[in-house]
């Protein structure tokens, strides 16, 4: 072996060392680096009973990410997990894009997009019936209707027939109990007036815009979407849509969705109580449009100081508007009980840095 070889490996060599050195500098320098929040770091560390090793607590304002700590691997933040019931604000959302640009409104009955309604005699049911959980749809005395069915349907159109076949436990706009069924109806919908399949559209409409690259309906299988509770997200990933949400709206330079749309998507349409059922986390909370609000005093017609829905898989997103900022507690492996308290006291925590803004 030549000199100069043995002295260009030996440079190499230490070139390595040097760069490894950095990289462990570099890591130890951000491990050691004073937390923005060190009590909700504390509570977030007291909370992994009840929300399991793998959690993460994501804090936003405006376009910036101001707190974000996860209790396992940092890169599970990335990685996708179902998000269960925050499917449906996702849902809403591209509704609302399409009625933003005319292709429906929410006090249209469904019948006018989906004629086997009228069949069924089922055309008083409206969209935003659909987006509130008052179609009336069900058998009475369901608990949570259609959540845990485990019958598979080639697609919406499928679904939405048996659907129809359903009892009727009440008149459309009457009750709330909380269901899939209105949900799988409205993505139905917004199938009819674009001639797209749904887990497709919303990905093109609102995923892609976004940068919403690790979202998906999309089943392994090829089944239908469920646009209830089926989506599959990240920690990231959802992060951009609130905040979104928080900037009226916009996201960067886009307008994904009206200010009109977002002052429709904040108005409370069933008062907590009203609500015949609901699911335990989400006890006493009111119900806007596809989404709930925490502020259990807000009256039928108000508007929400905050929006959240959490999902029975433990994610909880929620914007705060009073306050100005989108807080996100996304877990894998949820082990806990249905049940808000958990996340109540760590957005107590959050809530002492963001003071409610004065109009």
């Amino acid at each position: 072996m030549s000199a100069k070889f043995k002295t260009t490996c030996l440079k190499c060599s230490l070139l390595a060392v040097f760069l490894l050195f950095l990289q462990v500098s570099f890591s130890q320098k951000k491990s050691t680096a004073p937390s923005p929040m060190p009590a909700l770091d504390k509570v977030m560390d007291d909370k992994k009973k009840q929300l399991g090793n793998d959690f993460s607590v994501v804090i936003a304002v405006g376009d910036s990410v101001v707190y974000q700590r996860t209790t396992g691997d940092i890169a599970n933040l990335k990685t996708p997990s179902p998000i269960g019931a925050s499917s449906q604000w996702l849902t809403t959302a591209l509704i609302l894009q399409l009625a933003d640009e005319g292709k429906l409104s929410l006090d249209d009955p469904v019948s006018k997009y989906l004629p086997i309604f009228e069949s069924y005699r089922r055309n008083y049911i409206t969209l935003r019936h659909c987006l509130t959980h008052q179609t009336g749809l069900g058998k009475e005395g369901s608990k949570l209707g259609g959540l845990f069915d485990k019958k598979k349907f080639a697609s919406l159109d499928e679904e939405v027939t048996d659907i129809l076949k359903k009892e009727i436990h009440a008149n459309a706009g009457e009750e709330f109990r909380y269901s899939s069924y209105g949900p799988v109806v409205a993505a139905r919908v917004a199938e009819a007036v674009t001639k797209k399949r749904f887990d497709q559209l919303i990905r093109t409409k609102l995923f892609v815009p976004l940068g919403m690259r690790n979202t998906s309906f999309t089943t392994d299988d090829g089944s239908a979407p469920d646009p209830s509770g089926g989506a599959n997200s990240t920690a990231t990933d959802l992060t951009k849509f609130l905040q979104m949400l928080l900037n009226n709206g916009k996201a960067g330079d886009k307008q994904v969705l009206s200010e009109s749309a977002l002052e429709e998507m904040r108005k409370i349409q069933v008062a907590s109580a009203q609500i015949k059922n609901a699911p335990a986390a989400d006890q006493g909370f009111s119900f806007a449009l596809g989404t709930w609000t925490a502020d259990k005093s807000a009256p039928q017609g108000g508007k929400a100081a905050s929006l959240v829905v959490p999902g029975l898989a433990g994610t909880w997103p929620e914007v705060d508007f009073h306050r100005g900022f989108v807080f996100l507690v996304f877990t894998r492996n949820f082990p806990g009980d249905q049940t808000a308290q958990p996340f109540l006291d760590l957005k107590q925590i959050a809530d002492q840095h963001f003071p409610v803004k004065k109009n």
